[in-house]
């Protein structure tokens, strides 16, 4: 097919056209992605190997486009083969459901296409990231203070530690690694049985910013994965014993598996004796903030220098949405690049936030949250977290009372861990075998739920614990008629293994 000629002097783009498209495509999404996939009745995903996806879709990239009929059936395909995250049964994740306000903002930031780093061209984003992370810090218990929206919690601790190194030798940002001394991170594991388990994203923020792993110090937890404050104690000492600089402690409020949190208050005990920075990786667990009832487990926050927090988590503000928020300011990753921030411009110049930033180019993730949060209100967010809380104890309650489900423990916060026993395993704990057997039952659950399309949820080993599911429930979506389905179909599913 011969490509159409065009008027040199006319635009490439007819905008009649796109949007006639747009129009038609969104259709698509909401019947694909938020009808069919908010539906229980409706398939979680709809799996297909590799080779046979890779097919359907017709990924190539051609020389020739494709008309408008054609287009859509590539939107509906994508729509139909993704996994429907806000499905009320995907329990897979630290994010699922939906939330509509939330969604119109991420709509609305994608169609304005605007780079949040100069109030000359994104003055309604840069106001409205101030006040969304001044009212974050206020949770905190913060009247001063920075912060800045990141893509995504690891790159926040990232910049947490960064910031930590250049308070204490500032000379780093010029002079480079040769000018400081050999510096000490300390974080904990998840379980007490392991070696070099902690938090992957501060493994590798310290092998990116130039510490090396090595530079890690793991922290002692207790059986539930709590950080022991008097072991992070004896650590600092015996790091200062051996010529080595202490520079930051990373705590967490939320543990990836099993939802511990950590005493902030006694580690923050040991980081002033120490003249520590005290980073809370938080991005799980810093929605509790929004409940008096539940907070408690953060008690101590207020102590620390840096917090990282993603709303895009139990908020459901959509990925992503990720705060790294700040008791201080530094300049830290200023570079003052003239051609870029105008020091004589008309307004205040305190208003281009760009540099803080390490990146140039950052998405608006400030609106999604922002409108959201005008929407339901701080009111609303605390409903939601006490539900999730107040739909855990159903679950953990109707698994204590049905034969097959063994929980790790009781949770402290909406992570469910637990294994599930099938008849031919019961009452064999004893056999030597028994850890190898139990081991293979999840995987095959998993692989049965994922191409049935039913339910999905995750499995992982934890130390010396042998795989395990690991349910996360938080979404607005859930009742308690899916958590008794959820249970229902593992039963199903494995009671033949």
């Amino acid at each position: 097919m011969e490509p159409t000629l065009r008027d040199p002097t006319d635009p490439l783009i007819d905008h009649a056209e796109g949007q006639h498209f747009l129009n038609e495509a969104f259709k698509v999404i909401v019947e694909e992605v938020l009808c069919k996939g908010t539906d229980a009745t409706q398939k979680v995903c709809e799996w297909k190997e590799p080779d046979e996806l890779a097919v359907l879709l017709d990924l190539e990239l051609r020389e020739m486009g494709e008309p408008r009929g054609r287009l859509l059936q590539r939107v509906r395909d994508v729509a139909k083969f993704s996994v429907k995250t806000s499905h009320p049964r995907f329990f897979n994740q630290q994010f699922a459901g939906v939330d509509y306000h939330s969604l119109a903002g991420r709509f609305l930031t994608e169609a304005l296409n605007t780079n949040l780093f100069t109030y000359e061209v994104a003055p309604v984003f840069v106001l409205m990231e101030n006040e969304v992370l001044r009212s974050l810090r206020q949770l905190l218990g913060w009247t001063e203070g920075d912060g800045i929206f990141c893509p995504g919690g690891s790159m926040s601790n990232m910049y947490a530690i960064n910031l930590a190194r250049y308070r204490l030798f500032p000379e780093v940002k010029s002079q480079g690694l040769w000018s400081v001394p050999r510096l000490a991170i300390f974080t904990s594991p998840e379980v007490k049985i392991t070696v070099s388990n902690s938090h992957y994203s501060v493994r590798k923020g310290a092998a990116f910013l130039g510490f090396g792993t090595d530079s890690l110090i793991l922290v002692n937890v207790d059986d539930r994965g709590h950080m022991i404050p008097e072991d992070l104690d004896e650590k600092i000492e015996l790091s200062k014993s051996q010529g080595v600089v202490p520079l930051l402690v990373s705590c967490t409020s939320g543990t990836t598996v099993q939802g511990a949190f950590d005493p902030l208050d006694q580690i923050a005990d040991v980081c002033g004796k120490h003249k520590l920075w005290m980073h809370v990786d938080a991005a799980w667990g810093g929605s509790v903030l929004f409940s008096k009832q539940h907070r408690s487990l953060m008690k101590g926050i207020d102590r620390a220098d840096s917090v990282a927090w993603n709303p895009h988590k139990m908020l459901l503000a959509g990925l992503q949405c990720s705060a790294l928020l700040l008791k201080d300011t530094s300049q830290c990753h200023g570079a003052n690049a003239s051609y870029l921030f105008q020091q004589d411009k008309f307004y205040d110049v305190n208003l281009d936030v760009g540099d803080k930033s390490v990146q140039c180019s950052r998405k608006a993730d400030c609106l999604k949250l922002w409108l959201m949060w005008k929407a339901i209100g701080s009111n609303g967010f605390e409903e939601r977290v006490n539900k999730a809380f107040v739909l855990v104890r159903y679950l953990v309650d109707e698994m204590k009372n049905r034969d097959g489900f063994h929980l790790l423990n009781d949770p402290e916060f909406v992570n469910v861990c637990f294994w599930f026993i099938p008849p031919s395993l019961r009452g064999k704990e004893g056999n030597a075998d028994y850890p190898s057997r139990l081991a293979k039952v999840a995987p095959v659950i998993k692989e049965r739920m994922m191409k049935k399309g039913t339910l999905m949820v995750g499995y992982q080993p934890l130390g010396d614990k042998v795989n395990f599911f690991r349910v996360t429930v938080f979404s607005p979506l859930i009742s308690h008629k899916d958590l008794d389905f959820f249970l229902d179909e593992i039963e199903r599913l494995g009671i033949n293994l």
